[in-house]
């Protein structure tokens, strides 16, 4: 037996040995402690109130919740948590815990930590409903506007460039202040981005935004958020629109360690419903970088919270190859457990569609399916679209399912090495694209009831 034939023969018996329950498709887990406070609880009540979710109280550890998350088997999964008790172990508690509902590797549910600056603004987070399309992009690093509808970015790296495109139009590079504070604090006051990106150094109290060259920072105090441009003087963020936002290579953006924290000043005062971050200083980057490859590379194919996990899939997979190096095996290591997602997990942030060089569909019976690949771009289409960041292009290609499946067998496609689990398949790109081809998969299943 090949070590293909092993990894699908694992994955099968994964998916067909374990039980479900099908009444319920969202869960909420919440410590005793927090969920016996009336506010939190509130919180707790509109999540169950809003998703018909099941509820999970622990006392102890989040890991506790095990058994009970193992039964239900949901969805989603949102973990409602004070600030105080939204530390870094507490990311890789939920990390471990939500791998363990299977046999698999992988994460088995898509989860989400709601929190904020106090109850009222988790409250808030957890009652919004209206689905976000992105239409506009603002960034503190270079992004792939060609698949953006509009946007501009100012360079960490090289001083007065600034790139923006219109609607309509292509890209231009135009020229930038010295010290771009204010532009970017404009781009969430005045231009009211729907998605923000940064890079570069950050603590968890601020983030430096010039990487090669001198320039102002993003501050935050208890639970607000400002700049401080090179003459150190205060720029106030006055941002209420709903946004998402990506720290996709800034240390410690997603560490919590007090009041004054930069995340919870993110979601309480500049209107973020669901963002990432690095509970640690960053240096691998691959989980956070690369949920560009998925989310804005791919418009209109992901939820921000499924581009999240499709990239951890992404890592997981490409850490149990035979052919990857031990360095790389210790920097996937190390990003695994240490990047948070915030917010509702159901909740639907999504970039308004554009540019994909490949077309992904998932054609489903109901006891069989077929996933393709068609190339857009000619020998280009799995190109990396952008390389700017650390660990960038070469991610596999990811279906998520609309439903639970068991009992897999894969009856074509062999040859593309897919892994398929009770809720997604993957498949590795290609080296090289055939543009004249279309790559399929395709497998017969019996649904989870």
């Amino acid at each position: 037996m090949t070590t293909f034939q092993r990894i699908i023969a694992f994955i099968i018996v994964a998916a067909t040995t374990t039980s479900y329950a099908a009444d319920g498709t969202y869960t909420v887990i919440v410590s005793q402690q927090t969920n016996k406070k009336a506010e939190w609880k509130k919180v707790v009540q509109t999540l169950v109130a809003k998703h018909e979710a099941q509820v999970i109280v622990f006392d102890g550890q989040v890991g506790d919740s095990l058994p009970k998350l193992t039964q239900q088997f949901p969805k989603y999964v949102c973990f409602v948590s004070t600030p105080n008790e939204t530390t870094t172990e507490f990311v890789a508690a939920v990390h471990q815990l939500t791998r363990k509902l299977d046999d698999d590797p992988y994460t088995d549910t898509l989860w989400g930590i709601l929190t904020g600056f106090d109850a009222a603004n988790a409250l808030a987070i957890a009652k919004h409903r209206e689905p976000l399309t992105i239409h506009k992009v603002a960034s503190g690093t270079e992004i792939a506007l060609q698949c953006c509808t509009e946007g501009l970015w100012y360079d960490e790296l090289v001083k007065n460039k600034l790139v923006q495109k219109k609607r309509d139009t292509t890209a231009k590079q135009l020229r930038g202040p010295d010290d771009t504070t204010a532009a970017l604090v404009d781009t969430l006051n005045q231009y009211q981005a729907d998605l923000f990106v940064t890079s570069g150094h950050a603590t968890q109290g601020d983030w430096m935004i010039g990487f090669r060259y001198r320039n102002g920072f993003f501050r935050s105090k208890a639970g607000q958020m400002f700049g401080v441009d090179t003459n150190k003087t205060r720029i106030d963020i006055d941002s209420n629109n709903p946004k998402v936002y990506l720290p996709i290579g800034n240390c410690l953006m997603g560490s919590i360690n007090g009041p004054d924290a930069m995340a919870l000043a993110w979601m309480n005062d500049v209107g973020v419903k669901q963002m990432i971050g690095y509970t640690v200083p960053t240096w691998y980057g691959y989980q956070g970088w690369g949920i560009l490859d998925y989310f804005i590379e791919q418009p209109g194919r992901y939820t921000m919270n499924q581009a999240f996990f499709a990239n951890h899939h992404a890592l997981v997979h490409r850490l149990g190859e035979s052919s990857t190096s031990a360095g790389d095996k210790r920097g996937l290591q190390f990003d695994r457990d240490v990047v948070a997602f915030y917010g509702d997990p159901a909740w639907s942030a999504k970039m308004a569609n554009g540019q994909n060089s490949f077309e992904q569909t998932i054609d489903s019976g109901r006891n069989s399916m077929t996933f393709t690949i068609t190339p857009n771009h000619g020998e280009a289409s799995f190109d990396t679209v952008n390389n700017n960041g650390s660990q960038r292009g070469g991610r596999p290609f990811v279906g998520f399912f609309e439903q639970r499946i068991k009992n897999i067998k894969i009856t074509s496609g062999h040859d593309l090495h897919p892994i398929v689990t009770d809720n997604f398949i993957l498949v590795p790109r290609p080296q090289k694209c055939d543009p004249t081809q279309e790559y399929k998969v395709t497998l017969t299943f019996e649904i989870i009831d």
